[in-house]
Parts: C-alpha cells; sequence; structure tokens
C-alpha cells in the first residue's frame, strides 16, 4: 500500500499571480491537407493576438514576449524531430527560449503548467502556450498504434495496439464493480456531441439518439464509435501573462487561481491499493465499510491528486458548488464517469448520478464539455488541453458567442451554421476549471481559472 508522505501533499505557492489573457484555435478535422501545421499554429496565434480585444496590436505584442511552450503529442504524426523548434522558427519568436513538453494526452495540461510555473517564478512574464497534432498524414490503424505506443509497449501495447481497448476492460470493471446503467454512459456522448452543434470548430458535431448510440458499431468491447474520442488535426493557443502585462494586454484577464498535475504508474498493473486520498469535500467517514479496492482498475489516482492540489491552491472546498463551468477529458465515455468521482463531484461508485441529476447539461448545477469536448469537438492531442482553457477563458469573459456564434466564423471553416445553434454562453460565469489527462491516467493536470482578480 502506498503511504504519503507531508512533502508528497504540499500545496504549491505561486510566487506571483499568473494570468490568462487570450485564446486562438482553428478548427478541427479529420485532415487538413491544405496547410501545413507551422500554418495552423498561426492561424491560432492569430486569432489569439488579433481576435481577442488586445490593447496591442501583433508587432507590439512580439516585442512583449520573453519565452514560449509548445505542445504536442507525438513527432511520428508529422515524421519531424523537434518540431517545436520549427513552429517557433515560423512564428517568428526566436531568438526568445522555448520548450516542447510531452505528456501523452496531458500534452497540453502539462504545456500549461510548464508556462504557468515559468511566469509564476519570475523567469518570464509573457507566454504563448501553442499545441497542435498533425494526426492525417497517416492511416487511422497506423495512428491508433502511434497512440497506443503511450501505454507501456513491454506489457501492454501488444494487448491490442488501440487505447479503446484498455478503457473498455476499465469499462468493464466499472459494470461489474457499480453496475451502472448503459444508457448513461450513452447520454455523456450524447450530450457532448450535441454541445459540437454550436461549435464552429467541432469535427464530429452530431445529434444523436441514445438508441443510434448503443446501436453503433462498436469500437472494443461495451464501446461504439460515439462513445469515443476524435482523432483531429487542428491547434490552439493561450497567452499567458504577470499581472503587470496581463492589464497592458487587456481590460479582461482571466486568474489562473489553481493549478495541480499528478501521475501514477504507466502500466496500470503495476498500480499499488492504498486509502482513498480525500479531497477537501470528503470526509473519512465517507467511504468506510467500501471493500472495493483503489484505485483499483475503476478510478484515476493521478486524477484526484491533481485535483487535489488545484482546489487547495485555489481555496476550493466544495467544487460542485463554487465551480461554474467544467472541461474534462471525455477520451471515453467511461473516463468522463471516472473523472467526476476522481474530482469529486460525486462519491465513488455514483458518478452516473452527476449525468442523471442533470447537472452536467447547460441548465444544470455545473454545466460540463459545453466546447463538444473530445467526442464532439477534437482531440489533436497536443492542442486538446489547451483548447480546453481557450473554451473556459471566453466564457469567463463572456466571450463565448463571440467565437462561437458568429456566422463569419462558421463561413472561415467553410461550414454553415446549424438551424438548432444555441448560445451556451453560462450566464455570470466566474470560476471554471479544466482536466488534461494522459493515457490511463499516467499524467493528469487540473487548472482552475477565475475572473476574480488579486
Amino acid at each position: 500500500m502506498i503511504k504519503f508522505g507531508k512533502g508528497n501533499l504540499r500545496v504549491p505557492e505561486l510566487s506571483r499571480p499568473v494570468y490568462v489573457v487570450a485564446g486562438g484555435m482553428t478548427d478541427f478535422r479529420k485532415a487538413y491537407p491544405e496547410k501545413q501545421s507551422t500554418e495552423l499554429c498561426m492561424d491560432a496565434m492569430r486569432m489569439a493576438v488579433l481576435e481577442n480585444d488586445l490593447k496591442v496590436d501583433l508587432a507590439e505584442f512580439k516585442r512583449m514576449v520573453n519565452f514560449c511552450v509548445y505542445s504536442q503529442f507525438a513527432d511520428h504524426f508529422g515524421d519531424q524531430l523537434l518540431a517545436a523548434a520549427k513552429m517557433h522558427d515560423y512564428l517568428g519568436f526566436d531568438p526568445v527560449g522555448n520548450i516542447e513538453v510531452k505528456t501523452g494526452g496531458a500534452t497540453g495540461g502539462s504545456a500549461i503548467l510548464a508556462g504557468v510555473t515559468a511566469v509564476a517564478s519570475g523567469y518570464a512574464s509573457v507566454v504563448p502556450v501553442i499545441g497542435w497534432e498533425r494526426m492525417d498524414e497517416v492511416s487511422t490503424r497506423q495512428g491508433n498504434a502511434y497512440i497506443a505506443s503511450a501505454a507501456d509497449k513491454d506489457f501492454e501495447s501488444e494487448l491490442g495496439w488501440l487505447y479503446s481497448t484498455n478503457y473498455d476492460l476499465m469499462n468493464q470493471r466499472y459494470y461489474y464493480t457499480y453496475k451502472p446503467s448503459r444508457e448513461t454512459l450513452a447520454k455523456v456522448a450524447q450530450k457532448n456531441h450535441r454541445h459540437a452543434l454550436s461549435s464552429p470548430f467541432s469535427h464530429l458535431a452530431k445529434e444523436y439518439t441514445i438508441e443510434e448510440i448503443l446501436a453503433s458499431k462498436v469500437v472494443s468491447g461495451l464501446l461504439t464509435f460515439p462513445e469515443c474520442c476524435a482523432m483531429s488535426v487542428g491547434s490552439a493557443c493561450i497567452i499567458l501573462a504577470d499581472e503587470e502585462n496581463a492589464f497592458k494586454l487587456t481590460d479582461n484577464p482571466i486568474l489562473v487561481k489553481g493549478i495541480g498535475a499528478g501521475s501514477h504508474t504507466l502500466r496500470t498493473a503495476d498500480r499499488r491499493d492504498m486509502e482513498i486520498l480525500l479531497l477537501p469535500n470528503e470526509s473519512p467517514d465517507l467511504y468506510e465499510g467500501r471493500t472495493e479496492k483503489w484505485p483499483g482498475f475503476t478510478g484515476f489516482l493521478a486524477a484526484r491528486y491533481a485535483a487535489r492540489i488545484a482546489y487547495h491552491t485555489a481555496g476550493i472546498t466544495n467544487p460542485l458548488e463554487e465551480l461554474d463551468i467544467l472541461e474534462t477529458h471525455d477520451a471515453f465515455t467511461i473516463s468522463d464517469l471516472q473523472t467526476y468521482e476522481d474530482i469529486g463531484l460525486r462519491p465513488y461508485g455514483r458518478g452516473s448520478e452527476f449525468i442523471e441529476s442533470g447537472e452536467a447539461y447547460y441548465e444544470g448545477k455545473l454545466p460540463t464539455n459545453l466546447s463538444g469536448g473530445l467526442l464532439g469537438t477534437m482531440h489533436a492531442v497536443g492542442a486538446t488541453g489547451i483548447f480546453q482553457v481557450a473554451e473556459i477563458l471566453w466564457q469567463l469573459q463572456g466571450k463565448w458567442a463571440k467565437f462561437h456564434e458568429r456566422e463569419r466564423m462558421w463561413t472561415r471553416f467553410g461550414k454553415e451554421k446549424p438551424r438548432n445553434f444555441k448560445n451556451l454562453q453560462v450566464p455570470n460565469a466566474k470560476t471554471g476549471m479544466a482536466i488534461s489527462h494522459a493515457g490511463t491516467g499516467s499524467h493528469v493536470t487540473c487548472a482552475i481559472l477565475s475572473r476574480e482578480v488579486k
């Protein structure tokens, strides 16, 4: 059994406030043959600088930048080592220093963490964080094999070369242990694909019935195609700044109120049992009498550890009451249910209640994945965690409609705005959280943003 020491559970302190001032992205597609990755990153950066009501022009902004963080999951897809250097050159930021981050599916969230720590430490004052993925230059089968290489190749990759197989094993165990309704998982997919209908950036927007989701082709075990995330091409960007420069750039910066990271063994079979790590809203007697081992194959220690750090850093004591909007890493419907429990929205074994109560919907207490998430809008892996934070930024700034509702945004990407479009701006949203998740929980980050100004 794992037992934590005092240092393991230390709550980080940011030496100075860090703000998100702007976000940008391309749309996301199965294939983007007309644009190179460099052009996609440029499009995302141009949106961030030129369309977020910043108070400086592009030339002045470039003179303010003193560090960059890049985020790409796999060199394999684009067949280019040191791709970040290529993006950096193309964006015109040399000779400013830069790093490239890789932590699987959590790469975007980890890149944001790197940018936040650079600003918070005083090393940098204005930091663009740019992510992308090029997943259209290989076949879907080969792409899935590349992604499965992020599992333990000594033991796990050979079992299927398909991450949906890994998650269906978790799905099967979760069903055996907690016996949720099959329809509940389908409702997660239905909700997120429906939200994607209101996004001009979306890859897999569609109105599904529950029956259609359950009757769709099976990818692995119980998981059907609408319950598995997209493999997308695209780019996303946010701009981080210290307080002085944040207010030089915008009148409406959003505070990074808390951020946390967690990890767990790459090989899931190496995960040892332990007492459940409690969150601020949980008491020791909550799991009294529980017989199921934890985290086992139904929970993610990395997600709980990251959430605990972020909650304590941000002063969050009851996430369901204090958060106004949430973006989860809904790579598969089952991973969403697991995440609801890992971050304390429901006790372990009761994640389905968050969906069935209606709280996860736009009209509910904590609207979740209004962006369309990974199921409906995108999973261009290196861009995903950054995309999530950009969406939350726009919600907290009250700019969701500016980037989603205007006809010219739809025509820019060659799309027609649907007649059943819905304005998903959350009224008076003040605090939001994004979960960035890798593999079967090897790396997870949790970022909490707030309109609060220190």
